[in-house]
């Protein structure tokens, strides 16, 4: 039983290099990868390395940081990708990014609403990026709170208060690289509480590398080391953390293992 990476940009350029030699060596440790998308443009390029791959899936949406060039269009676009895929599974990364404000904060609370709107009417669960945003992300999310309206956060970097509110909305708390990093010593306290059951691990690659990989490309492979960490604090063994997230990823994306 091997790994799931909730959350990789393998279509980045990062990749473009050896992206089918990466892909191949992932495998041989994880079970599924799913790639989430930041416009029209890279939410093909997902969906055509799911299409291409058995064990790869795909999410399709607008990043927060470019959402002042999203449009109605866009929409329509990405909502028949998802209907025609069947292995398009969420719709993300979408949410805020108070940190840049490459796209100032009303645009990016209207088309984060907007799209949680698409996800709801599609039945499918969203992938929500939150920097410097946890609050008005936890209230647009309770806005639209419904038995539809379901995901992660990806990359959680908020405190354990918010994550407890976030999972009472039906949602799970994914934890990447940055809760290896030796000074993430609050993170590692919050990823300590949250249940096995609502937790989830990825590596937003090519971003983020865990140690012992500082400095270098992010791939999938490395969700490994997000895995040891979690078990480490939480005093279990890395194949029960295996086990878990991997139930808890197929579980949210709603993939039927043959």
């Amino acid at each position: 039983m091997g790994l799931f990476d909730t959350h990789a940009h393998l279509y980045d350029k990062a990749f473009d290099g050896d992206r089918d030699a990466v892909i191949a060596r992932i495998f041989k440790t994880l079970d599924y990868v799913v790639i989430p998308s930041e416009d029209v443009t890279t939410s093909r390029k997902a969906v055509a390395l799911a299409e291409k791959y058995e064990r790869i899936y795909a999410a399709v949406g607008i990043h927060p940081q470019v959402t002042k060039e999203a449009s109605e269009d866009a929409m329509r676009e990405l909502a028949d990708m998802a209907k025609s895929h069947s292995k398009v599974k969420a719709i993300g990364e979408i949410g805020l990014d108070y940190y840049y404000l490459y796209t100032d904060k009303e645009t990016q609370k209207y088309w984060f609403a907007r799209q949680i709107e698409m996800a709801k009417d599609l039945d499918l669960p969203i992938l929500i990026h939150d920097r410097d945003a946890h609050g008005d992300t936890l209230s647009i999310l309770k806005e639209y709170q419904s038995p539809k309206l379901r995901g992660i956060l990806h990359c959680f970097s908020g405190s354990i208060e918010t994550a407890r509110e976030l999972m009472k909305l039906g949602f799970y708390i994914s934890f990447a690289g940055p809760v290896v990093f030796p000074k993430s010593i609050k993170l590692k306290e919050v990823a300590k509480e949250i249940p096995m059951d609502r937790l989830l691990i990825e590596t937003d690659s090519p971003y983020l590398t865990p140690p012992p990989h500082r400095g270098k490309r992010n791939d999938p492979s490395n969700v490994v080391y997000v895995a040891q960490e979690i078990a480490r604090l939480k005093h279990m063994a890395i194949e029960d953390v295996i086990a878990q997230t991997r139930k808890n990823a197929l579980d949210i994306y709603h993939i039927h293992e043959q």
